[in-house]
């Protein structure tokens, strides 16, 4: 006994040696931590890839095997790795370095890639530089590179270099000229275009990959554009017995005109010997409409049956040629807009790219014109004849925000005839795999509209609970909780409630809770986790796998559901678990699990979930550095709501003892317990630094009340912060609070109403709700309307400066700048498309007349987050700064009681 005391004693001893030598993580520590990207698992499941990205550096690939950790391939600036389905094969792009990459692009000079093709068994490589693209077939016989022209290369044909590579022989070939390529699913034929000079050799050709042999399918001087197999984008038991047509435009253009004049060409029977070419040519189609084209900028796509190529058609326009120093350069505001003109000017590209779409039947050779200018939006589905069509132009108004309300038409890709089936749908739920069943929501039920049968079915009726989300945060139509998938006899549909799954039949007349009630009586969010996108329905005869999340607790995990019993937990920990990623043809997955101490890096194992290993190793380093660990910290607002937040504590915490602490926060902040806190450069205080420094880092949950963003944050942030406190966790006289953009409202706000802060940093800031509300994103050019009403804001609707003067006034931070008795320090780039600038700028230029005790930090040429390097850096050094002073009393920097004149900023005299 005397010795099994002394070992521990000595355990002890040692972990409290290593903890009394870890190191204070500081800025300059940053660059030696790695986020993992890059990640694939191999068809057979024994290889995986991941990349290691370090801050501020390159991206090395590393191919290892899942069962033998001494076999691997590390490969330096290497990323966008992709397997051979036969898991012989991995290829990869293999980039400059940042630094030379700079260098070149300094130069004017292209940058290019080179692609690396791998053979897994010997590491044997083959190099392609100027890579463009690359792709296997799905046979694994064969894989092609598509190169990049020479950088001396001044032509004007778009046609390049294709090298073709047979993955059996070990042979390859250069088809020259190509502008265009792509397998069929099956790999039995390339199609690709050829685009050469002069037009010399214009083509589609076809190559078939058993025999070699190269057939012209159309030639002439015309450009070819938007190559598509009748298998693409289809489910793999289909393209098993397709990839044997291909569509194609061809098209020229005028100088006098600014559109192509396309026709659209189909190819079937390809690879039978007995090939039928058709052609559909605007001039000569029955109902074309007069003064339009097929137009390039629309995609082309084979319905399920073959039976139609649909396509898009826009107005043909004449070129004009007009001198800018001799035309007013003026945009037009107009109150009749459908919507404002910097909305129109933002989104000028995609309105002047966008085409109607339209179908070609091929056994009659007939035209329909599907979409116009009522009718702009059908969405793309597998059923061969009835798509849905959305008409937004009834409801377009400057108060929506997260909605897009439609009618919906039924439309008939063969008559072209459209039908209403429902007015103003808000919340979509979209189409059964099949294309037969359209689910959505209205009137606070769900329902399901059969296109085939032209029948509407609500199949929410029969349930004894309401799938409508309550706990949407936002003023207006609550959304559901969600569509889990649609069951494999087509019979119904699975979604979600609040934390159960329930099973709906389709025609209304069974509603069954599949999860037996024990998510809402453990308060665990389950969810349906599809582990195959090829496999678009829920299989209910076989086990189902289910993600899980503790509402209370933030464990998370995976279950396993069999229909008619409750779920079993498969593996189920207080950790974050993330998704898993299923190797196609072996039961084997891989996944991360990461805590606010563990990095998520990755594990392998079976889909149940035993006998896990861990994979990767992304930050060792770690082990160096002091950490801390997190808590959950339970209390309630004013008004009784229950809520939490995640309390960070420093390494060797002692109990009874008071610290320091930051509170940074936005809305709900406890889901993020579990996640590691990467240090990064950006501009957002990281709790692995402020608890290594010695501080408590705090972020609580915030609820709102309609018509009180600032008064509810007040609330829920000083109700979460005096409960760390009567804990006897944090020092009350240093307590520091942070919030970027609407946090930065927030913290803005709350920075005016309470002393209970020895400081505040506020990011990127909306400081006057009233001039805001009628400001726009200068990221979108919408205004700020929609969401200062009924989204992120939640003033309520019609609730304006003008009607509620006094309720804008009491929630506004400008308005009580007067109160604010606390230091508080502003950041805000110049460039910050979705909160002006001047909003920051506004609330300095407040406070600095009534004499407060404030800081702007304003970053020219940046957005809304900072993102130059640089700048980063500069910031988590200030914001450290003003901490350390106001929170630890060490001494105020120069820059805090002086500032910085602009003759003595360094960025200027580098530039001088």
């Amino acid at each position: 006994m005397k010795k099994t005391l002394l070992v521990f004693g000595c355990l002890l001893f040692g972990v409290s040696l290593i903890r009394a030598q870890q190191k204070a993580l500081t800025l300059d520590d940053y660059e030696r931590w790695n986020r993992i990207v890059s990640t694939e698992i191999s068809d057979d499941g024994a290889w995986m890839t991941y990349g290691l990205q370090p801050n501020g550096g390159d991206d090395t690939l590393y191919i290892q095997h899942l069962d033998d950790s001494d076999r691997h391939y590390r490969v330096p600036f290497a990323g966008n790795p992709e397997f051979a389905e036969n898991s012989e094969w991995v290829a990869y792009l293999v980039s400059p370095n940042e630094k030379e990459a700079e260098k070149l692009r300094k130069s004017k000079k292209p940058v290019f890639n080179t692609a690396v093709l791998r053979r897994l068994s010997d590491g044997e490589t083959w190099s392609f530089e100027r890579a463009n693209s690359m792709a296997f077939t799905r046979d694994s016989r064969h894989f092609a590179v598509h190169l990049k022209k020479t950088a001396d290369d001044k032509s004007k044909h778009d046609g390049s270099d294709l090298i073709l590579v047979d993955l059996e022989s070990g042979t390859s070939q250069n088809i020259g000229n190509v502008s265009d390529f792509v397998f069929n699913e099956r790999g039995s034929h390339l199609a690709y275009v050829v685009d050469a000079a002069e037009m010399v050799g214009n083509g589609v050709y076809l190559l078939d990959l058993n025999s070699g042999t190269i057939k012209m399918l159309d030639g002439g001087r015309a450009q070819y554009a938007n190559l598509t197999w009748n298998d693409q984008d289809r489910l793999r038991p289909e393209w098993a017995s397709s990839g044997n047509a291909l569509a194609v435009l061809k098209g020229t253009k005028a100088d006098t005109l600014e559109h192509r004049e396309n026709v659209l060409l189909t190819f079937t029977g390809l690879g039978s010997g007995n090939v039928t070419k058709k052609m559909l040519d605007p001039a000569e189609a029955t109902g074309f409409p007069d003064n339009m084209v097929i137009s390039e900028n629309g995609d082309l796509h084979w319905t399920t049956d073959d039976a139609m190529v649909l396509f898009g058609i826009r107005e043909q326009e004449e070129t004009v040629e007009l001198d800018k120093d001799t035309v007013a350069n003026v945009d037009v505001f107009h109150y009749a807009d459908e919507t404002i003109n910097s909305v129109q000017r933002i989104r000028a590209r995609r309105n002047r790219n966008f085409t109607y779409l339209s179908g070609f039947r091929l056994s009659d050779g007939s035209f329909r014109q599907l979409a116009n200018e009522t009718l702009r939006e059908i969405a793309d589905s597998r059923h061969p004849r009835y798509w849905v069509g959305r008409n937004e132009k009834p409801y377009v108004s400057d108060v929506n925000w997260g909605v897009s309300p439609a009618d919906l038409y039924r439309v008939d890709l063969v008559s072209g005839e459209a039908t209403p089936f429902e007015k103003l749908v808000k919340r979509p739920l979209g189409s059964s795999p099949d294309g037969r069943y359209y689910l959505y929501q209205k009137d606070e039920e769900l329902h399901v509209y059969d296109l085939k049968d032209q029948r509407k079915t609500t199949i929410s009726k029969s349930a004894p609970v309401s799938f409508v989300n309550a706990e949407h945060p936002y003023p207006h139509e609550h959304p559901p909780y969600g569509l889990a998938g649609w069951t494999k006899d087509g019979k119904g549909v699975i979604v979600n409630h609040r934390y159960d799954l329930w099973y709906l039949s389709l025609d209304g007349g069974t509603a069954t809770n599949i999860t037996r009630g024990m998510g809402d009586d453990q308060e665990i969010r389950f969810r349906y986790a599809n582990l195959n996108w090829e496999q678009p329905y829920i299989d209910t005869s076989k086990p189902i796998l289910l993600s899980a999340y503790g509402e209370w607790t933030k464990k998370s995990g995976y279950y396993s559901l069999t229909m008619g019993k409750a779920p079993q937990a498969l593996h189920y920990v207080d950790k974050s678990v993330g998704r898993l990623n299923k190797a196609r043809e072996a039961d084997r997955v891989i996944f991360t699990q990461e805590t606010f101490e563990d990095y998520p890096d990755y594990y392998v194992s079976t889909t149940a979930l035993d006998e896990m290993r861990k994979i990767t190793d992304a930050n060792p380093q770690q082990a160096e550095y002091a950490w801390g660990r997190r808590i959950l910290i339970d209390y309630t607002n004013s008004k009784g709501d229950r809520l939490q937040g995640t309390l960070a504590l420093p390494p060797n915490y002692e109990e009874g003892k008071r610290y320091p602490m930051v509170v940074y926060f936005y809305e709900k902040m406890s889901q993020r317990h579990h996640n590691y806190e990467m240090p990064r450069y950006d501009d957002r205080p990281h709790a692995s630094t402020y608890t290594s420094n010695g501080y408590l880092f705090f972020m609580p949950d915030n609820v709102y009340e309609t018509g009180r963003p600032g008064t509810s944050s007040l609330d829920c942030i000083t109700s979460a912060v005096q409960e760390v406190i009567d804990q006897g966790y944090a020092d009350p006289d240093h307590i520091g609070l942070q919030g970027h953009s609407w946090g930065g409202y927030q913290s803005s706000f709350i920075v005016t109403q309470t002393d209970m802060f020895a400081c505040v940093v506020t990011g990127a800031p909306p400081t006057d709700i009233e001039s805001f509300y009628n400001n726009i994103y200068g990221n979108s050019g919408t205004n700020h309307t929609g969401i200062m009403e009924i989204g992120q804001v939640r003033m309520g609707r019609d609730v304006t400066p003008w009607s509620h003067r006094e309720v804008y006034q009491r929630e506004n931070p400008m308005y009580h700048a007067p109160k604010i008795s606390t230091p508080f320090m502003i950041l805000h780039g110049t460039n910050d498309g979705a909160v002006d600038w001047t909003q920051g700028l506004e609330f300095y230029n407040a406070a600095r007349r009534l004499g407060k005790e404030v800081i702007f930090l304003s970053y020219p040429n940046e957005g809304h987050h900072l993102r130059r390097e640089a700048n980063q850096k500069d910031f988590q050094i200030r914001m450290k700064q003003y901490f350390d002073h106001y929170l630890m009393d060490t001494p105020a920097p120069e820059w805090m009681i002086k500032g910085i004149p602009h003759l003595e900023k360094k960025y200027e005299k580098a530039g001088q």
